[in-house]
């Protein structure tokens, strides 16, 4: 059973658990060994704690047994970004400009996964600053679990290789300019980034405030339902957190998809500014015929702004990234990596000009994305435009190449990325769903559904 624990889903186990039949210690133990055995290779972890899991796992398991179950997250192990705050517990966000930084309370997601009884097993590497990547200025970049030699995608890194190589079975990342949805569609799990102020970003550190979002990564669609129910919601200690009631996420998982408008942006996926592998769009095209076959109707749409919505996403991103560092890349610019460093300091060359016409931008991409969700109940794109690449990329490149995920970031529609299919040389593909704000319920109804019925649930890597 020990070897099978890991591969486990959390709705699996937390059905165990609940009747009894799966110890919280065993559980933790397994994936600590399990750990301890495979990251020395994969590296996703950068703080283990393995004595505190173990006595959050005792605390569950005499919880439990004494009649005191908190819910689906109670006893699952997790791994945890290291941006969000960890009480007594450092987080550095990957650089040497924090190496030292212990905060002195948990960030309000960590805290409510901690009140549902889940157990953090670590905190997970990331791309410094949630920004900088490969290479980062203290801890190992990780790899990614399907061939060492190519990157897991970021920021999010550590996050989508522990999923996926068993090293947890949940994890919390952070979004941007697609970190969650990138490395989820990398390493072939699911990557769920809520609509802008469903979650609380309270201890978390910004990137750009206007664009940041806090969600979970998993191995399925429902597993992250599950997380997400348990740190959903408002929080008055967080200006960006809205006050809007919660919904039971695994409610209508598994309702038919029969009459469900799926709207395709073919101008821009056929496009030679995106580049799309044609490896995605043969994926992205059975996905389509599967959708279809399942009852939904797939219908082209135009969406002319998406042309420019990755240069502006970037420009906002890095120019409120360098108000926020500024005084740190004045006085101590060497402890930041060379890829971070020059990022934001090209964002303090930005005039309030250029930030305006972003705007700007931006809310021409926010009201033509409103008037097609009119149209369509969900928009469907491949979750990438190829295929995860080696480690030697040129970050600002990447920054400024047209993408998949910025536009959602800009208008803080939800979106999640759920496995499709796999490459030729067997990398992960992933496809994207994004509906309308705060009906995370459409957005994973429709991953799950596909999910299911793509049949890949039981592909992983082997290590």
């Amino acid at each position: 059973m020990p070897n099978s624990l890991h591969f486990m889903t959390i709705a699996e186990a937390s059905k165990l658990i609940a009747n009894k039949e799966l110890s919280p210690v065993t559980l933790t133990e397994s994936f600590l060994e399990r750990i301890e055995a495979l990251d020395g290779s994969l590296k996703s972890y950068v703080t283990l704690l393995k004595d505190e899991a173990m006595h959050e796992a005792l605390v569950a398991e005499k919880d439990i047994n004494n009649g005191d179950y908190k819910g689906p997250m109670h006893g699952i192990p997790i791994g945890v970004k290291d941006l969000y705050d960890t009480k007594g517990i450092r987080t550095t966000g990957q650089s040497k400009v924090l190496e030292n930084r212990v905060p002195l309370e948990d960030s309000t997601v960590v805290a409510k996964l901690k009140s549902a009884g889940a157990i953090t097993l670590g905190k997970l590497s990331m791309w410094e600053f949630a920004l900088g990547g490969p290479d980062t200025s203290i801890f190992e970049i990780s790899r990614n679990p399907w061939n060492l030699d190519r990157q897991p995608g970021g920021s999010s890194s550590g996050s989508g290789t522990a999923v996926a190589a068993g090293l947890c079975m949940g994890a919390l990342g952070s979004d941007t300019g697609g970190s969650i949805r990138i490395p989820a569609a990398f390493c072939g799990i699911v990557g769920l980034k809520p609509t802008y102020g469903r979650v609380s970003r309270r201890g978390v550190l910004p990137l750009a405030w206007s664009l940041d979002h806090c969600g979970p990564m998993a191995w399925t669609v429902e597993d992250t339902a599950l997380m997400l129910q348990a740190f959903a919601g408002h929080d008055h200690l967080d200006k960006t957190s809205v006050n809007i009631d919660v919904p039971d996420y695994t409610f209508n998982l598994a309702k038919s998809l029969k009459g469900l408008k799926v709207g395709i942006p073919r101008h821009y996926i056929n496009s030679p500014l995106v580049g799309t592998d044609s490896d995605v769009i043969d994926s992205f095209d059975s996905g389509l015929a599967l959708l279809a076959d399942l009852g939904a109707e797939i219908v082209e749409i135009e969406i002319p702004s998406l042309a420019y919505a990755t240069t502006a996403n970037t420009l906002i991103m890095i120019a409120e990234a360098f108000s926020y560092h500024r005084e740190n890349l004045i006085s101590q610019p060497e402890n930041y990596g060379d890829s971070v460093r020059g990022s934001f300091i090209l964002g303090g060359t930005y005039t309030s000009g250029d930030y305006q016409r972003a705007l700007r931008a931006r809310s021409i991409i926010r009201d033509e994305f409103k008037a097609i969700l009119k149209e369509v109940d969900i928009i469907a794109t491949p979750s990438q435009s190829a295929p995860a690449g080696p480690f030697n990329f040129d970050l600002l490149a990447l920054l400024m190449t047209p993408n998949y995920w910025a536009p959602y970031n800009e208008t803080g529609m939800p979106a999640i990325s759920v496995p499709s299919g796999f490459s030729s040389d067997g990398m992960p593909i992933g496809i994207q769903f994004a509906g309308r704000p705060f009906e995370e319920t459409t957005v994973l109804n429709v991953g799950h559904v596909f999910q299911t019925s793509r049949g890949l649930l039981d592909n992983r890597p082997i290590l």
